[in-house]
């Protein structure tokens, strides 16, 4: 089995669409006002916005992209409007994280874990 879509909910599919294109990801399909899915610019993952009446309580989704170049994308993304609530920080679970929120309040993580990602110190023996 492999994770390959991510959806998450939106009040506005259109001004979801605008951030996710700044995010770099590519718009495949549009199916406005209710849908749309984007592809990652690596690997094979795709992502997908879907319209809502009204959002989850809570905290939203936390959605994680990964990123070799942390820091340089941060700054293209502050350079091109977007507002981080946390600027890339090295974390105790030794991943270096930025943060920021899309327009419906999910949580968009920016982050370069490399091989700490799946093989941390305290991962369990199979």
């Amino acid at each position: 089995m492999n994770l390959n879509q991510i959806t998450v909910p939106s009040n506005d599919v259109i001004v979801s669409i605008d951030f996710y294109k700044k995010l770099g990801l590519r718009l495949i399909v549009e199916a406005l006002p209710h849908y749309a899915r984007f592809e990652c610019r690596e690997g094979d993952a795709t992502f997908s916005i879907h319209y809502v009446e009204k959002l989850p309580d809570g905290e939203g989704i936390y959605v994680y992209f990964e990123t070799e170049k942390l820091d340089q994308e941060v700054d293209r993304l502050q350079k091109g409007g977007l507002q981080f609530d946390q600027l890339p920080t090295d974390q105790s679970w030794l991943w270096r994280e930025a943060r920021l929120k899309d327009p419906d309040g999910n949580q968009i993580i920016l982050y370069f874990a490399g091989d700490t990602r799946k093989n941390p110190p305290w991962k369990l023996e199979s």
